[in-house]
Formats: C-alpha cells, structure tokens, sequence
C-alpha cells in the first residue's frame, strides 16, 4: 500500500506538473501582449474626415498611441455606410489593424446586403463599445400640434402623404423610423438623401415632414429656430439635449433606438490582444478629458468590456433584423 506521506508526494508532484504545463502558455501570452504592438496600429473609419465618427476616432487615437508605445493612425476607408471600411477591418491579418465603426457596420450589414463580402457578427470581433447617443425626432418649425401628442395624432390623420428623410437605405436612422412607425401608427413614407446636411435641408424646405437625427445637429438648428424638436429616442430624457422630453414621455412606448460607434477588430486577432485593447479604450473613454470631448462632440461615454459590445451587438441586430425583415428593407 502507498503511505499517506508518499500519497501527498505524489499528489504534490502531480500538481506541480500541471502548473509547469501551464506556465509557459500563460507566460507566452503575457509576453506577446506586452510585446504587442511592434509597430503603428491602423485605425480604419468608413467616413470622410470631419464626420462624427472620425473625429471619435481621431479623439481615441492620440491616448491610445500613448498607452501602446506605437503611433496610431487614422484611415479614412470612405463608402457604402461605412461598410467599406468594416470590409478592410475584417479582413486584415496583421493584427495592427483595428476598425471605429457604427451600429449597421457590426449588425445589419449583411442584412440589408446579402452579397456583402464580411459578415459583421462572424467577420468582426468585438473590442468596446465607446459611446452612444438617442437621436432626435425633428420636424419642420411650422409642424402641425402645440404638444408632441398633437403632433403624433396629426402625422396619424396625414398617413402616407407625410414623408420622411434619412441619410440613407438600412441606416439607424431609416429602421428607427420604421420601428417608430410600427410603434407610434404613423405611416409616412421613406425618402433617402445622401447625408444628414440634406436631410436638414428637406425638412426646412418642407420637402419631408420629419426625420430622426443626431441630437446635437437637431437641437443646433431647432435652437436657430429652423426646425423643432419632438423628442428623441430614448426611456429617459438624455443629457445631451436635457430640454427635450423623451418620445416615451409622449406616450411612444416600447420604443428606444440609439447610435454609437464602437471599436472592432478582424476576428483573427488573438484574444489576449483583443482584451488588452479592450481594457485600454474603456480607460480611455472613461478618462475626464475624453469624456468631456466626446461629449461636446454629441456623445454619452459606454466604454465597455468586449462582452458589453458583444451583447449590445446581439441585441440591435436582433431589433433592427425584425424591422428590416418585416418590411423587407434591403439595400438598392
């Protein structure tokens, strides 16, 4: 029989092997993240420079290229939404690229498009989600109702001969309208324009009767007195433009739709990588000074995990994928 005191020898042994086994995979990744990155990181935007999500990414970039050791640089990847640039992100393999992209880039994208070439909930890895923001249901100066209730009920009485404007086919801003018209009643119809600028435009022209915007752009003309402010969609009324109620103190329920830009990566970087990342740009974003520059920019600061973005991930695609296949919205 084997002694209690060689049992525990043996065991110990074992135990030690084990941690032994262990070790050098656990030092392996703490050494290739420390010695990550080895040169410039790429940051790709979809948008022109100038545009709301550039200047996010252009405002994560300098502190990040601090805390990694290594310039950050800024690629303008400019088209189709932004999916042009999701493309490149997703399928880069030089694990020093990394991508600031929109809600649709890392949920709908191949919703809207089947032939796209990337698959965002397959292609794209999660990093953080770095801040959001409701839009803004906005409406001519001279709209119809004195309360946003009278307002509702008279885009109900005009049905389809109201129109609406977005900046685009498959946008947030063009499925949040169809989600608030199956929850509100109301049944404009869509016409796309090539950018909010002209979207604005529509609407102070009376071409189109309504629109849902970035809030700070809506609340910058309705305080020019070129446009009003109905409400904006969110539960609660938002910091960002504090005077306005929220459309379901209106008396939309069940109603919210936000925009955000998050920080994805090619789904072949590897995960320590992707953590470490992860834990940074929450840092960044959650900093003093970041918060109050992506604030004044129109954003609330997230910040989050990788598995924050991940479930925010699941859950638009899965809104926004019931509205777009219930209306069979599909790009043209």
């Amino acid at each position: 029989m084997i002694s209690r005191l060689t049992r525990r020898t043996l065991l110990a042994s074992a135990a030690c092997a084990v941690v032994a086994a262990a070790a050098p995979a656990a030092a392996w990744a703490q050494a290739g993240t420390a010695a990550w990155p080895t040169r410039p990181v790429k940051l790709i935007v979809g948008f022109p420079g100038g545009s709301s999500p550039d200047l996010v990414a252009r405002t994560l970039a300098e502190p990040l290229a601090r805390m990694l050791g290594q310039p950050v640089v800024v690629e303008n990847r400019v088209g189709a939404g932004g999916n042009i640039g999701a493309e490149a992100v997703a399928h880069a393999t030089d694990d020093h690229t990394l991508g600031l992209m929109i809600n649709g880039n890392m949920t709908i994208a191949k919703l809207i498009n089947p032939k796209a070439t990337y698959d965002p909930l397959k292609d794209l890895q999660p990093v953080s989600l770095v801040a959001t923001a409701p839009l803004a249901l906005a409406a001519s100066a001279n709209a119809p109702g004195a309360t946003a209730a009278e307002f509702f009920a008279a885009a109900r009485a005009s049905g389809d001969r109201w129109s609406y404007g977005s900046p685009g086919i498959g946008t947030v801003a063009h499925i949040g309208m169809e989600l608030l018209k199956a929850r509100s009643g109301i049944a404009p119809l869509h016409i796309p324009y090539p950018g909010n600028p002209q979207v604005i435009n529509g609407i102070i022209g009376e071409q189109i009767q309504l629109a849902l915007l970035p809030p700070a752009m809506a609340a910058a003309q309705a305080r020019a007195g070129k446009l009003r402010v109905i409400g904006v969609t969110s539960i609660n009324r938002s910091s960002l433009v504090p005077e306005y109620p929220s459309l379901t103190e209106a008396g939309i329920a069940n109603y919210q739709m936000e925009i955000w830009n998050a920080v994805a990566a090619p789904r072949s970087m590897p995960q320590p990588l992707v953590q470490r990342l992860s834990a940074l740009l929450s840092e960044i974003a959650r900093s003093p000074d970041v918060r109050a520059k992506l604030f004044a920019q129109g954003w609330q600061v997230a910040g989050t995990s990788s598995e924050g973005l991940a479930n925010r991930i699941r859950t638009d695609a899965q809104v926004m994928g019931e509205i777009i296949r219930s209306q069979k919205i599909t790009a043209q």
